[in-house]
């Protein structure tokens, strides 16, 4: 690996990878979605919540891509926080706080119709912890959002999509929805990381990748390949 590449492991996992000198090089494909979703959005500063934060890959993207954006991540390790720090220090003036606390809980001090963005990358133990795909939450992030903003979610899962097919589920109550994944992980070969976007999904969300690169689904597609879920509560 580049001698840059700053990579964080845990649960015997790459959680995070991060350039350091060029914090715009987004190392792992779905991160690289995520931030194709963020690029979608108007320009300028975006306020910007993050569920979860490992090696703060994404909240450092936006610093990059959008100076002067207020960014704030919940993220409960404070030992990985000061890792993190220590290892691979943000870079002064990001405009990014960390606070260490859980996303239930940190997301009840956040005012409502204040944020841009939301974004959900959080792991227990190789998952997302259900309480965090639960409807309860997705109601808080709609409280949060301003009107036009965008909840995006990284969640793990193959077919028949279980965790998905819910979490798309409770997150239509936001707006429109859209998936993304790699066809490898459609096909049902791994388990691999989906994107959902919901809300305020903007137009361009994914970038326009090959569909042998990467699928898209919005509208009518979402609730052909991941409908039929139950809301979690």
């Amino acid at each position: 690996m580049a001698r840059d590449l700053y990579v964080l492991e845990m649960d015997d996992m790459q959680q995070s990878a991060v350039d350091l000198a060029d914090p715009t090089r987004l190392v792992f494909d779905y991160v690289r979605r995520m931030g194709d979703l963020v690029d979608a959005m108007p320009t300028g500063p975006l306020r910007v919540l993050h569920i979860g934060g490992a090696a703060m890959t994404l909240p450092r993207y936006v610093a990059a891509t959008r100076p002067r954006s207020p960014q704030v991540v919940l993220e409960p390790a404070a030992e990985v926080v000061e890792r993190v720090r220590a290892e691979a220090p943000l870079p002064p003036r990001s405009g990014i706080k960390v606070r260490p606390v859980d996303g239930e809980t940190g997301i009840l001090a956040v005012r409502d119709d204040s944020q841009d963005v939301v974004v959900l990358d959080a792991f227990a133990g190789g998952k997302v912890p259900a309480s965090l795909t639960s409807a309860g939450f997705v109601e808080q992030v709609g409280r949060v959002l301003a009107p036009e903003g965008m909840f995006v979610a990284n969640l793990v899962d193959r077919p028949p999509y279980p965790r998905v097919r819910s979490f798309v589920a409770a997150v239509r109550e936001l707006g429109e929805v859209a998936v993304g994944a790699e066809p490898a992980t459609l096909k049902g070969r791994r388990e691999g990381n989906l994107i959902v976007a919901g809300g305020a999904v903007p137009a361009g969300a994914f970038g326009e990748p090959s569909p042998l690169e990467y699928r898209v689904f919005r509208g009518r597609a979402v609730a052909d390949a991941f409908g039929g879920g139950m809301a979690v509560r």
